[in-house]
């Protein structure tokens, strides 16, 4: 794989039209988008999650389910890709079903193409920042695994306000072990204050009781 294809953003377009879909194309690959095409959700779903920043462009009104339905499943495969719903027969209610459920805009054709860049650029860098944070997460994630099983104990510990007497009257150790423990985990999280302690793990928790 090329670095150019590597770092290019990706635009997915979902509907059944061919001619707006060949259109969007057009539109997207003259600012140096890549694109990728699908008649409908089936063959989208088809494909390998992308490892570039993306967006998927998706009409409301699809064969078989509806753009809003595949919305859902997408949430429940755990797909978090931003997406920008377009359709000839919006309403209110619709638009803002698709916004609360995570969409990122909501055009209606017929739109002019600089409203469709915009919204797709909004997209992008909606799809950049999750990247950044899951990349973060992942690397916290990483240095928590690298703590012994008792500096995993302090860290929940102290991280809930315990002083360093009261952490080592839970866990039935002297007080300078506690001390010991928690220099060594401040210095594999790269934690340097408390306070930057409690954040992490904070960020870390709900991924811990999965």
């Amino acid at each position: 794989m090329s670095a150019e294809s590597i770092q290019s953003p990706t635009i997915f377009v979902v509907d059944d039209d061919q001619s707006l879909r060949e259109a969007l194309s057009s539109l997207f690959r003259s600012v140096g988008m890549r694109v990728e095409l699908f008649a409908s959700a089936a063959e989208f779903l088809a494909r390998k999650s992308s490892e570039t920043e993306s967006c998927l462009v998706l009409d409301v009104r699809l064969p078989g389910s509806s753009g809003l339905d595949f919305q859902g499943q997408l949430a429940r495969l755990g797909n978090n890709i931003p997406i920008v719903f377009m359709t000839g027969h919006g309403d209110v209610p619709m638009s803002v079903r698709a916004m609360k459920a995570g969409a990122t805009d909501f055009l209606i054709k017929p739109f002019r193409d600089q409203d469709m860049l915009d919204a797709v650029a909004n997209a992008l860098a909606h799809d950049r920042e999750r990247r950044k944070a899951e990349g973060e997460l992942s690397a916290l994630m990483a240095r928590y695994e690298g703590l012994t099983a008792r500096e995993r104990q302090v860290m929940a510990l102290v991280t809930r306000g315990l002083m360093n007497k009261q952490v080592a009257g839970e866990l039935g150790v002297s007080e300078i072990t506690v001390k010991i423990h928690r220099g060594h985990l401040m210095e594999k999280m790269g934690a340097r204050s408390l306070a930057e302690l409690v954040k992490m793990f904070q960020a870390l928790e709900p991924n811990l009781d999965k």
